[in-house]
């Protein structure tokens, strides 16, 4: 039997943020993404309830592994409406694969084994051929209508941050995200970069003590805290000049610039930095294949082929960087510091006599104590 207290949303990413350590999460997340798999990770969850299919069959998705390998079980597909049934902070009880609330039954699932999910996983991955078919030819029916758009550029306003001739950090809130911002924080000390922070990349940035110069997206997952602190917040609108994201900017009585444009918000911060004269544009977490796109429901990557074709030439992709570089201190190098600092100390003692003098004094001290 598992009991504990619920957090339910449709959004797992919402959700992550207010459960608490030990409490199970009601979600309805279809092919669930190791992204939100790690949020639940650091959350502690004690248990994920999932009213849809944690793997599809789609594509290979890693999400669920992710869970089963940090010890959190999956009571998956469940069919009844959890939402109808359960509220925010309610006890339940799971016994066997079924839901129970006040000794009421509410629902029942099936448990994600770790031998289930590598077989989903497995199945999956014959169906890859099928749905990098239908990628490439959305891609390219895409990138025809929008090439324009991009390449031509967008109408990018006056913004306050300074970025011509500077180094500009994209964030994104993509896998290993967190781990490669902390190996990159000798570089951003040093080099004091323009920090754009894409929705939740900019927690990640406050996270890590940075203050975002820039935050741009739809702002359906960024904090409130990382809008109030940031310099700047610009929307991403629809092509039409639609900007869901701008309700909640006024909400908090905050100002925001907007900018209507195809594709992601993560294109449109490297546009900003390229349009405005970066130097060079670094970006981490970032979404570059077949797999990141199918886990946010993309069934292409017109524009970011497109933006990533125009701004090339001053475009580093940081991600996955933690696995390249290591910062750990290694033995070697802490005896070779040690000894540097002692030799200039052996050299002048073997030429002062007043060091000279005290080293026979300590000689002859060892020599009374311990009789020889």
């Amino acid at each position: 039997m598992i009991k504990g207290i619920v957090r339910l949303d449709k959004k797992t990413k919402a959700l992550a943020k207010r459960i608490n350590p030990g409490e199970i999460a009601i979600i309805k997340h279809k092919d669930i993404d190791e992204v939100a798999a790690e949020s639940l990770v650091s959350a502690k969850t004690k248990l994920v309830i999932n009213m849809d299919k944690s793997i599809s069959g789609k594509y290979p998705n890693l999400g669920p592994k992710v869970l089963i390998d940090a010890n959190i079980p999956i009571l998956d597909d469940v069919k009844e409406d959890l939402f109808k049934f359960i509220k925010e902070s309610e006890e339940i009880e799971v016994l066997e694969n079924e839901i129970f609330k006040d000794g009421q039954l509410v629902g029942k699932g099936q448990w994600f084994t770790e031998e289930i999910v590598n077989y989903k996983i497995n199945e999956a991955k014959n169906n890859i051929s099928i749905e990098l078919d239908k990628f490439i030819e959305n891609t390219l029916d895409y990138a025809k209508k929008e090439k324009n758009i991009i390449l031509n550029g967008i109408s990018i306003p006056t913004i306050k941050t300074t970025i011509k001739g500077k180094y500009v950090v994209v964030v994104v809130r993509g896998q290993n995200y967190k781990e490669d911002l902390s190996t990159l924080q000798s570089y951003i000390k040093e080099e004091k970069p323009v920090l754009i922070g894409v929705d939740g990349g900019a927690d990640a940035l406050l996270e890590f003590g940075y203050k975002p110069n820039i935050i741009v997206g739809d702002m359906d997952s960024v904090s409130d805290e990382a809008l109030k602190k940031c310099d700047e917040i610009v929307v991403h609108a629809y092509t039409d000049g639609t900007a869901p994201g701008m309700e909640r900017i006024n909400s908090l009585g905050l100002s925001a610039l907007t900018i209507p444009a195809p594709g992601t918000s993560e294109d449109i911060a490297m546009l900003i930095a390229y349009e405005k004269g970066a130097d060079l544009i670094i970006a981490l977490g970032s979404h570059s294949n077949m797999i990141d796109f199918l886990e946010k429901g993309r069934k292409g990557m017109a524009s970011t082929f497109l933006v990533r074709l125009k701004i090339g030439s001053k475009l580093i992709d940081a991600k996955g960087v933690n696995k390249l570089y290591h910062t750990g201190v290694k033995l070697k190098y802490v005896f070779a510091l040690v000894l540097s600092a002692l030799l200039p100390i052996l050299i002048i003692a073997m030429y002062s006599p007043t060091i000279q003098y005290f080293l026979k004094l300590f000689q002859m001290r060892l020599r009374i104590l311990f009789e020889f």
